[in-house]
């Protein structure tokens, strides 16, 4: 007669029985296959990579004879290029040619400076202008966009700083899109001018969207001290504006009249060039310097005999 109590008894066998199949199924595989793993180096964090830092040049100093700026640099020897968005009238319909005559110069399209965003304009409009550039940059093969800002014609409230960079971001966001990063570069006689502008402007800018492109030379002329910033920045950086800068009181030339400044060579003026990029190997910088130069301050020499003072000066300080 099956009972509860004979059909539980079978089910306990049954289970015992699997249990010790198991158990010698189990010690024919020991010792275990694979020793035990040692984690102990993961206690250590990575390391990050060491900077790597690459040195393009801008063409403004050739005045808008861009062609003329593309061979020069190149015959230098510099890696990358950034151009402006004068370029457009011959390039805008043809954006591989310039992305082909760049790559048989050897020559990577680091950036296209954008022009100015301007707070009192339609937001729409500004938007619309900015990420045009970008389309064309992407088109073109280029990698950043430069944005800088326009400063009001009356004094500035604490409500333009956020207002600008919102602005920025929402042109970040849709540039981003087309996989191009936009970079805010602090300016003299813009919104960005002093270090505390810059910082509220970036502070109000979302940094998923928007980078800080330094120029060394606006932000020493600006009050600030470019070797600081780049250790306060370093995460936050895109690219930068190599350049130096000296006092002209009362002078004119290149950015020099009421200001009382001007650019110069790499060396000759007040910027420590050499403790920014100490300073970039200490953050572990990983991208492109670009050299900048407004205007050429000898009129004895040619865009070409600047840039090429300038390699000299990099030479010498171990940049290159």
């Amino acid at each position: 007669m099956v009972t509860r109590r004979t059909v539980l008894a079978g089910l306990g066998a049954a289970a015992a029985t699997r249990l010790a199949w198991l158990r010698a199924a189990a010690s024919a595989f020991e010792p275990a296959l694979y020793p035990p793993m040692d984690l102990s180096r993961f206690d250590t964090p990575v390391t990050p990579a060491p900077a790597e830092i690459r040195i393009g040049y801008a063409s403004i100093t050739w005045g808008g004879h861009d062609a003329q700026a593309i061979e020069d640099i190149a015959a230098l020897g510099y890696e990358g290029v950034q151009l402006r968005s004068n370029i457009l009238p011959d390039w805008e319909s043809r954006p591989q040619a310039l992305a082909d005559l760049l790559a048989a110069k050897r020559l990577t399209f680091v950036a296209l400076s954008s022009g100015g965003v301007d707070i009192e304009k339609p937001a729409a409009s500004e938007i619309a202008a900015h990420v045009a550039h970008a389309s064309f940059l992407r088109a073109a093969r280029g990698k950043y966009l430069q944005c800088t800002d326009t400063r009001p014609k009356r004094a500035l409230a604490r409500a333009d700083y956020e207002r600008l960079g919102k602005l920025l971001t929402q042109i970040g966001k849709r540039t981003a899109d087309l996989g191009i990063a936009l970079g805010y570069h602090n300016h003299m006689g813009t919104i960005g001018e002093r270090p505390e502008e810059v910082a509220q402007i970036l502070d109000a800018a979302d940094p998923r969207y928007v980078k800080f492109e330094l120029d060394i030379a606006h932000y020493a002329q600006g009050g600030g001290d470019p070797v600081k910033a780049i250790r306060s920045y370093g995460d936050r950086l895109l690219f930068l504006h190599v350049k130096d800068v000296e006092d002209r009181p009362g002078g004119s030339g290149a950015w020099g009249g009421a200001g009382g400044y001007r650019f110069v060579e790499l060396g000759r003026g007040k910027v420590d060039v050499k403790g920014c990029f100490a300073a970039l190997h200490e953050v572990k910088f990983r991208g492109w310097a670009v050299v900048e130069l407004d205007a050429v301050p000898d009129n004895a020499r040619t865009p070409k005999d600047a840039a090429a003072v300038n390699k000299q000066f990099l030479h010498t300080i171990g940049a290159l």
